[in-house]
């Protein structure tokens, strides 16, 4: 067949892409630049990160998904029809079939404003699959046996938890709560004990290098420099990891308690399942430094942390991608000539 066949994990933070036969083939912030008075795409990716916080004012650096939907329709088509172009070119074959991930508490108007703006930045169908699920199979799990299994994919604008089996999910929750809202802690902590302002950008540093779920073993200390909110002039302080413990606490036990919650919707077979096979954390807030072990301690039941959890939900749509026959049954919703419908219909 000439067409390709394209995986996109829509993350609030970053965009995967991925090709079938290729893999992941782009790894991009979900950041575009625009310029106010002409509308026109200046930047996309990494190249737009780079301009948050510091633009001119004609020129805006936005993220146009928030909480892991659309925000704003026009920019996200616009960002997709660029980052499409990009991984695969301009298809002489046609369009391309695409697989996109979404939270699994979307209502069908977000379904809809994703369906519509891959649609309009070039799929010829678009197939939508939740993100817990995408996770599961990118993480290597089993998911089309009768048999349960647990996941909890922490990204930026959501935290997905879900218990899946023959291939669908049995229970699920989707939170608000997510990487975005740990830099906000961050934020607001440093402007609490410090009096100093620091951007985005600074916070997810600090998140990256220093941030902590659980005391370590061994502190680590980093160097800020924000703005003093009482001079008005930049000031530098330095910051431990233990104090993370404490900035990150309120959304770390949040996460925690909506695991609990959802252990406690699932059905009792499928809660022995999850308790002898354990839990698979996935997404980029699963790195965060004893994360694993706050829900291993609230739970009581064995963490692990997924191989290349940041890419799992990417590879799991990839892999959905190659089965599609097989997961439009359960996992999947098809869009075609301007109708969503849940199931195969081909």
């Amino acid at each position: 067949m000439g067409y390709k066949d394209i995986g996109i994990d829509l993350g609030t933070s970053s965009i995967l892409v991925y090709v079938k036969g290729k893999g992941i083939v782009l790894r991009e912030p979900s950041v575009i630049a625009i310029d106010k008075e002409t509308n026109t795409m200046l930047a996309a990716g990494e190249e737009a990160r780079r301009m948050l916080g510091r633009t001119p004012g004609n020129i805006i650096a936005i993220r146009p998904l928030k909480d892991g939907v659309i925000s704003d329709y026009d920019i996200t088509e616009k960002m997709l029809r660029y980052f499409l172009g990009k991984a695969v070119g301009r298809s002489v074959f046609g369009r391309p079939r695409v697989v996109v991930c979404v939270p699994s508490g979307v209502t069908e108007v977000e379904k809809r404003a994703v369906l519509d703006a891959t649609y309009e930045a070039g799929a010829r169908h678009t197939y939508l699959i939740e993100e817990p699920i995408a996770a599961a199979i990118g993480a290597g799990l089993d998911i089309s046996r009768a048999y349960g299994n647990m996941v909890v994919d922490i990204g930026g604008g959501t935290t997905d938890v879900a218990v899946i089996s023959l291939g669908g999910a049995v229970v699920t929750d989707s939170i608000k709560i997510a990487g975005d809202i740990f830099d906000d802690s961050i934020s607001r902590y440093m402007r609490k004990k410090y009096n100093l302002l620091i951007g985005e950008r600074t916070a997810e540093n600090m998140k990256i290098n220093i941030g902590s779920a659980f005391p370590r073993d061994e502190q680590i200390i980093m160097e800020v420099t924000g703005r003093n909110l009482i001079s008005g002039l930049p000031k530098t302080v330095e910051v431990s990891s233990d104090e993370m413990v404490e900035a990150l606490e309120e959304p770390v036990q949040a996460i925690a308690e909506a695991v609990h919650a959802v252990l406690e919707r699932t059905p009792p077979e499928l809660a022995a399942d999850v308790s002898e096979n354990g839990i698979v954390m996935t997404g980029g807030g699963a790195l965060l430094y004893g994360m694993d072990k706050i829900i291993q301690e609230r739970t009581r039941i064995n963490v692990h942390v997924a191989e290349d959890a940041v890419s799992c939900v990417a590879i799991g749509t990839g892999k959905a991608l190659e089965d599609i026959d097989i997961y439009a049954e359960t996992a999947i919703f098809e869009y075609r000539h301007g109708a969503a419908y849940q199931g195969g219909g081909r």
